[in-house]
């Protein structure tokens, strides 16, 4: 992936989460943070992610996440974007 798709996805992600309050301390808190919940998707090309997807790559010593850029920068890294 080019560096332009990381860049996409990671805004998109903070952009979604730009109505969450943080600390956010858990997986469900998350996913109730994103605007149409597991079903909230991130598209850039041929890339479709949903925030139900992305969960999946989070684990619970993940938590608590201070920002949306800690969770766009875990998920980016994770999903090998």
């Amino acid at each position: 992936m080019t560096k332009s798709v990381k860049r996409q996805v990671r805004e998109q992600i903070v952009g979604a989460l730009k109505g969450a309050k943080f600390p956010v301390k858990t997986p469900e808190d998350l996913i109730a943070a994103f605007p149409d919940g597991e079903n909230t998707t991130c598209r850039v090309g041929d890339l479709k992610m949903t925030a139900g997807e992305a969960a999946l790559l989070l684990k619970a010593s993940d938590f608590p996440f201070t920002s949306a850029k800690a969770v766009a920068d875990l998920v980016v890294e994770r999903a090998g974007i």
